[in-house]
């Protein structure tokens, strides 16, 4: 019986060999192998310094980009939210100016002045006509103005009953009045206040929000450079050539770029920050002065109609008078002549006062109204401060529009050059690393 042997086991396949009859390193299998043998040895390592330094060009550029779109865009808010200020502030002098208007020619009886009366019907037409500006400049203030567009609908009608009831020697015209002036102190310059509140937050916002752009391009700048610094000197110590001509150019855009965005922006930052703690306080200031006093107008009036109940018109006069001094102290740059007609018409009211406490109503009335027979006269007195404030208003509102205007114009367009520059100077890097990459080919 014949035995039959099995067949011996089958050995396993040998390996595929290279073109050295080696095995195929398995670190260069896949995509991740070939990155990693990408960044090996010295050439890996200038295309590592080469994408990080190119990559912080451009993130240069765009940090560049934000810090002075933050400040000219600061610079611009900052502007359009004084102004929206002070016409909120000039809606608030209109009324108050027409309410001054209205309770003194209420002394007068019959039909009051012309000219006083003009004045009544235009400080309304000027306050309606900025409520509409300012609801147009200013979206987020509408709902306020609408409010307050009501209010002085509500007023301007027991100002005419007043008026009506007056011209006909009624007593009841007086109380028409007394109501007119609580809408007003009630209703109307509340809202009147709230958003002088919310703009003046809205500016100082805007003011902190300037100096921002700065840090922006700070920091961009002096991290590239740091980046630039480190590439140079490795590049320095590993070839032994100690300039690498187009790094060093990079560097050089990135550092002229950052000391003149820096120099630009900190003087832009400093100019904003000046206007704001001079021109602007100075406008806050008359503005604020402007409303006391004539708050203190209307109160002489109202004192006087009380007929020797008004104390408490005559300590809200007290009360506005000392607002007035104030904020006129305040007013660094107020001239002398703004000081001596205020306290030219406080002069007169306490004459006014003098004659009303004495009995003699009448005369304390004519000095009030302003009655060319008068020695002395209120309205006179008033006036002159009036058109004295007006003029300095005028012009400390233009000279901050026209500082935060000129701040904006001397910042150089590196808004929109920043990432062009992060461009080429990332192109720079790549072009300098390239040169010594070749020598490794």
């Amino acid at each position: 019986m014949t035995q039959t042997q099995s067949a011996p086991p089958a050995t396993l396949a040998a390996p595929p060999q290279g073109a050295a009859g080696q095995a195929p390193n398995a670190r260069s299998a896949g995509p991740r192998g070939a990155v990693a043998q990408w960044f090996e040895g010295t050439p890996g390592r200038m295309r590592a310094f080469l994408i990080l330094a190119a990559a912080m060009s451009v993130v240069f550029g765009l940090a560049a980009a934000q810090g002075f779109s933050q400040s000219d865009g600061s610079l611009e808010r900052a502007q359009a939210n004084t102004a929206q200020l002070v016409r909120i502030q000039a809606i608030h002098t209109n009324l108050v100016s027409a309410n001054a208007d209205a309770t003194n020619a209420f002394l007068v009886g019959g039909l009051e002045p012309p000219g006083q009366r003009a004045h009544f019907v235009n400080s309304l037409a000027a306050a309606a006509g900025l409520i509409a500006d300012a609801a147009s400049a200013q979206p987020a203030d509408r709902e306020v103005l609408g409010a307050l567009n009501k209010t002085l609908v509500t007023y301007e009608g027991l100002i005419e009953q007043a008026r009506a009831n007056n011209r006909q020697g009624l007593p009841i015209g007086s109380q028409y009045l007394k109501d007119a002036n609580s809408v007003l102190q009630e209703d109307s310059l509340p809202l009147v206040k709230a958003l002088v509140e919310a703009n003046e937050q809205r500016v100082d916002t805007e003011f902190d929000g300037i100096g921002k752009g700065t840090i922006w391009i700070l920091a961009g700048g002096i991290l590239s450079l740091v980046i630039f610094a480190i590439t140079l000197r490795w590049l320095a110590r590993r070839t032994h050539r100690y300039l690498n001509v187009p790094i060093a150019a990079g560097a050089a855009l990135v550092l002229l770029t950052t000391v003149i965005g820096g120099v630009a922006l900190a003087s832009a930052s400093g100019t904003a920050k000046d206007t704001r703690n001079a021109e602007y306080e100075r406008t806050l200031a008359l503005s604020r002065a402007r409303i006391a006093a004539y708050d203190a107008r209307s109160n002489e009036s109202l004192t006087l109609i009380a007929r020797g109940s008004g104390d408490a018109f005559d300590k809200a006069y007290t009360a506005a008078a000392a607002e007035v001094d104030n904020q006129l102290g305040k007013s660094s740059g107020t001239t002398d002549g703004l000081q001596d007609a205020w306290a030219d018409y406080k002069r007169v009211h306490g004459k006014v006062r003098e004659a009303d406490t004495s009995g003699n109503w009448d005369g304390a009335v004519a000095m009030a109204v302003g009655d060319p027979k008068a020695a002395d006269n209120s309205a006179k007195t008033f006036g002159a401060f009036d058109t004295a404030s007006t003029e300095q208003l005028t012009a400390s509102s233009d000279a901050v529009s026209s500082e935060l205007s000129d701040a904006r114009d001397g910042l150089p367009p590196i808004g929109w050059l920043g990432v062009p520059i992060g461009i080429v100077a990332a192109l720079l890097v790549a072009w300098g690393m390239s040169q010594r990459l070749e020598e490794y080919r």
